[in-house]
C-alpha cells in the first residue's frame, strides 16, 4: 500500500497543490512514500487499487515521484497521481516495508479496556440472579434488600465516577501509557477481589476497585489510540473501540448464560475477566508511550528538552515498524516539537484545572460533552429495560429467558456498531449522527405511540426497539467517543477527556436512578416522549454545533476549532 505523506503533522494528509491549514511553522519540502501492498490493513482493502508501488522510497524535488494523494477535508479524493503530499509523520522509512501489526497492536491492547467495560455490564446481568439465588449463590448472604443489590449494579458505576474525577489533575502527568497500565491493574484487583469476595463487603471493594479501572481506561483508550493512529484510520479505529464494549457485554452475556446454573456462578462470571485484565496489562507495558504526550511534556517543560526528544523518536519508530532512532523519525519529531512549541508560544507552559473552560478548549468540550451528555439522556440505558416485555408481547418465546433476550439485542448492537465502523471514515461522522439521532427520534416516539394507542400492532414495538438500538449504534454510541478523542486541543485534551467521561458516567447514573420515579409519575407512553423530545434537541445540537472532522488530523482539527 502507498502512503503520500509529509514532515507537517501527526498523522496528516493533504493533496499537493491545495493549501492545507497554517500550523505556525514554514512550508518544507514534501516526502513521498510507497508501501507493500501485501501489507496493507483489510479495513482499507478498498483503497488497494490506489497503491502500486513495492517498496518506500523518499523522493525530493530531482527525483521522479508517483503514489497517491489524499486531500483533507470533508470530501477526500483519493487519486493516483504525480503530485506531492504531506504529512506529519511518514508512515514507514525509506525501503521499508509496512507491517500491520504496527497499527492493529496499539489498538487492540487499549482497546481491550472497552471490552472489560462492556464485560462487566454483560456478566452483571447474569451475576445477580446467581448472587440472589438460595440454591446457586453458594453464600449464606444471597438474601440482598434493594439497596444492597443497587450497590452491587452500580458499584462499578461509582467507581467509574471517582476513577473520571481522580484522572482530571494528573492526566498529563500519568500519561497514556501509564494511565491505562494502571486501569489494568485496577481491573485486574477488582475482579479478583469481587470474584474471591468472602462477604458482600468485599465484593462492594472489589466492584468500586473495577470500577476505578473503567474511569481510567475510558479516559486514556481514546486517546492513546488517536494519538497513535493514522488520521486516515482514526475513526475506524475509535468505533473499533466502541464494537470492542459490544463485544464485552456480548461475552458477559455468553458466560452469563452458561454459568448461570452453577453453584458460585457469579464467582466464574466476575473472575474471567482477570485474564483479559492482565493481558491488557502486559500488552500496554510493551507498547511505547504517545509521542504527542511525549513532546507535550517536553513543551510544558518538564524534563530536558533533548531528552523527551529521543523518547519520542524510539516510540514513533516503535509504533511504525521502524528501526529505532531513524532519521526520518527524527526529523519529523523535530518539525512536531517547533509546531508544537511555537502553537503555545505566548502561553504558560502549563494550562490550570480551569483552562478546559476558556477558548478553543471551551468549544471542544461543549462538543464533546454535550455528545456523550446526549448519548445518555434520549434514554439509552431506559429503553432497553422495555426489551424483553415488548418481545414477549410479540410472542417471541425467547423473551422468556433474559439472558436469551439480552444475547439477541446484544448481537444486533454488535452488528450495527459494524456498520458505523465500515462507514465512519468514508460517509463522515456528521451524515451517521444526523441520520442515527433522526432515528432515535422516531423510534421513540413510535414506542409511545404503540404504549398509548398501537397496542394491538406488537411488530410495530419490535421494530421500534430494534430501530433504536441500530440507530444509536451507528451515532450515539461509537461517534460520541470519536468526536471526544479527536476534537479537544493537544493541550488540555487529558483534562477535557477525562471530563466528558465523568460527564457520560454522570448522566448514566442520573438517568438510571431516575428511570424508576419517571416512570411511575408519567407513564411508559409519556416517557418515551420525554425521550424523543430530548432526542430531537440533540438532533439539533448536531446540526448546528457539530463539525465534521473526517480525514482531519488532530491538529487540523484544533486549527478549525480555533478559528
Amino acid at each position: 500500500m502507498a502512503f503520500c505523506t509529509s514532515t507537517r503533522s501527526f498523522f496528516n494528509l493533504k493533496l499537493s497543490g491545495e493549501t492545507a491549514p497554517p500550523l505556525h511553522q514554514p512550508k518544507k519540502k514534501p516526502v513521498t512514500l510507497f508501501l507493500n501492498p501485501r501489507f496493507a490493513p483489510p479495513l482499507l482493502s478498498s483503497c488497494n487499487q490506489c497503491f502500486r508501488a513495492n517498496s518506500v522510497t523518499f523522493s525530493n524535488p530531482s527525483t521522479p515521484r508517483h503514489g497517491f494523494s489524499v486531500k483533507v477535508g470533508s470530501q477526500p479524493d483519493y487519486s493516483s497521481g504525480d503530485d506531492d503530499a504531506q504529512s506529519f509523520i511518514p508512515e514507514a522509512t525509506q525501503q521499508e516495508e509496512f507491517s500491520w501489526t504496527s497499527v492493529i497492536l496499539p489498538f487492540v491492547f487499549p482497546a481491550l479496556g472497552g471490552l472489560l467495560f462492556g464485560y462487566d455490564i454483560g456478566a452483571t446481568s447474569g451475576a445477580t440472579l446467581s448472587l440472589q439465588s438460595p440454591e446457586l449463590s453458594g453464600t449464606a448472604w444471597f438474601n440482598f434488600s434493594a439497596v444492597q443489590l443497587g450497590l452491587v449494579v452500580s458499584g462499578s458505576l461509582y467507581g467509574a465516577l471517582f476513577g473520571s474525577l481522580l484522572v482530571y489533575p494528573i492526566a498529563d502527568f500519568l500519561g497514556r501509557r501509564r494511565e491505562l497500565i494502571t486501569a489494568a491493574v485496577l481491573y485486574l484487583l477488582g475482579a479478583l477481589i469481587t470474584a474471591t469476595a468472602p462477604g458482600l463487603s468485599v465484593l462492594l471493594v472489589g466492584r468500586v476497585l473495577y470500577g476505578l479501572g473503567i474511569g481510567l481506561a475510558m479516559h486514556g483508550a481514546p486517546l492513546y489510540i488517536a494519538e497513535t493512529c493514522p488520521s486516515q484510520i482514526r475513526g475506524t479505529l475509535i468505533s473499533l473501540k466502541e464494537l470492542f464494549i459490544v463485544l464485552g457485554i456480548l461475552l458477559g452475556y455468553f458466560v452469563g448464560s452458561f454459568e448461570i446454573n452453577a453453584v458460585g456462578g457469579w464467582r466464574y462470571m466476575y473472575g474471567i475477566s482477570a485474564f483479559v485484565a492482565l493481558l491488557m496489562g502486559i500488552g500496554m507495558w510493551v507498547l511505547p508511550p504517545s509521542p504527542r504526550w511525549l513532546l507535550l511534556r517536553a513543551a510544558q517543560g518538564k524534563g530536558a528538552v533533548q531528552e523527551y526528544k529521543e523518547k519520542a523518536i524510539v516510540a514513533l519508530s516503535k509504533l511504525r515498524g521502524r528501526p529505532p532512532g531513524d532519521k526520518v523519525s527524527e526529523r519529523q519529531i523535530e518539525e512536531t516539537y517547533v509546531s508544537l512549541k511555537s502553537s503555545y508560544a505566548d502561553q504558560e507552559a502549563e494550562g490550570s484545572l480551569l483552562e478546559v473552560f476558556q477558548g478553543t478548549s471551551l468549544k471542544a468540550f461543549i462538543i464533546g460533552g454535550g455528545l456523550v451528555l446526549f448519548q445518555q439522556i434520549t434514554g439509552q440505558p431506559s429503553v432497553l429495560y422495555y426489551a424483553g416485555p415488548i418481545l414477549q408481547t410479540a410472542g417471541f418465546s425467547a423473551a422468556s429467558d433474559a439472558t436469551r433476550v439480552s444475547v439477541v439485542i446484544g448481537l444486533f448492537k454488535f452488528l450495527m456498531t459494524g456498520v458505523a465502523v465500515l462507514k465512519v471514515d468514508d460517509l463522515g461522522r456528521r451524515p451517521l449522527l444526523i441520520v442515527g439521532v433522526s432515528g432515535l427520534a422516531l423510534s421513540l416516539f413510535l414506542l409511545s405511540a404503540y404504549y398509548k394507542f398501537l397496542g394491538g400492532f406488537p411488530l410495530i414495538a419490535v421494530a421500534s426497539l430494534l430501530l433504536y438500538v441500530g440507530c444509536y449504534q451507528i451515532s450515539f454510541g461509537p461517534i460520541s467517543w470519536l468526536m471526544v478523542s479527536e476534537i479537544f486541543p493537544l493541550r488540555t485534551r487529558g483534562k477535557g477527556i477525562s471530563l466528558a467521561v465523568l460527564t457520560n458516567f454522570a448522566s448514566n447514573a442520573i438517568v438510571t436512578f431516575a428511570f424508576s420515579p419517571l416512570k411511575e409519575a408519567l407513564g411508559a407512553d409519556n416517557l418515551f416522549i420525554l425521550f424523543g423530545a430530548i432526542a430531537l434537541l440533540s438532533l439539533i445540537f448536531v446540526v448546528l454545533i457539530v463539525p465534521e472532522t473526517k480525514g482531519l488530523s488532530l491538529e487540523e482539527i484544533e486549527s478549525k476549532l480555533s478559528k
